[in-house]
């Protein structure tokens, strides 16, 4: 997938891109599959912004929905300059083969002013290599 194909969204000249993988390797079908996702946040703007917390609301295919909050990403609260970016990995276990996740970072610039930039709708999918070795 390229990356202008990727699930991206742009708050405040924030760029937040989003791409997923499925993980075989810590997932237990049929009911526990896991997914880890790889997430870029570009400041495209003039002024450093910092990422001050998450809150993330997760979809399965059952129609359950579950929200979770926390300060930072991985542990960390990341300053990030103008033209520079941060990237993490981490994952996103769910019940049903399929899901959704969306969201927002609380970000607040040198001035002290905040926003949420926007995290996209990202969908979370069991694909199943068919190629042969």
């Amino acid at each position: 997938m390229t990356e202008d194909a990727l699930p991206t969204a742009v708050t405040n000249n924030v760029r937040i891109t989003v791409q997923t993988q499925y993980s075989a390797d810590h997932s237990a079908p049929p009911y526990r599959y896991f997914f880890a996702y790889h997430v870029t946040i570009a400041n495209e703007g003039e002024a450093p912004v910092q990422l001050l917390s998450r809150r993330w609301v997760i979809k399965d295919a059952n129609g359950r929905v579950q929200v979770v909050e926390g300060p930072g990403v991985v542990g960390e609260q990341p300053r990030i300059l103008p033209g520079e970016s941060y990237e993490y990995t981490s994952g996103c276990p769910l019940p049903t083969a399929y899901g959704e996740m969306k969201g927002w970072y609380r970000m607040v610039d040198d001035d002290g002013d905040s926003f949420n930039a926007i995290i996209p709708t990202f969908k979370m999918i069991v694909v199943h290599d068919t190629s042969v070795n």
